[in-house]
């Protein structure tokens, strides 16, 4: 799920040298917050958060069989 999320946040930024995705796990949640640059932020939510809106929707189908719920935080 990690190299999920870093594929597709690569793809959307100009420094995707600088994308890093920390995994936080808690009780009943799986928390990956995504790190990019500070010029790149904008890129990764999208007009009215369309894009962040998508990587959500994506990681949280391809985990439907994982006992935890899972979400994507954009750290900015």
């Amino acid at each position: 799920m990690e190299e999920l999320v870093l594929v597709i946040a690569r793809a959307l930024v100009d420094h995707p040298e600088e994308v890093r995705v920390d995994v936080v796990e808690k009780d009943h949640i799986i928390v990956y917050e995504l790190y990019v640059h500070p010029d790149d932020v904008g890129k990764v939510i999208g007009k009215q958060g369309r894009i962040a809106k998508a990587l959500r929707t994506v990681v949280t189908s391809a985990a439907v069989k994982v006992p935890k719920r899972v979400a994507v935080d954009i750290i900015s």
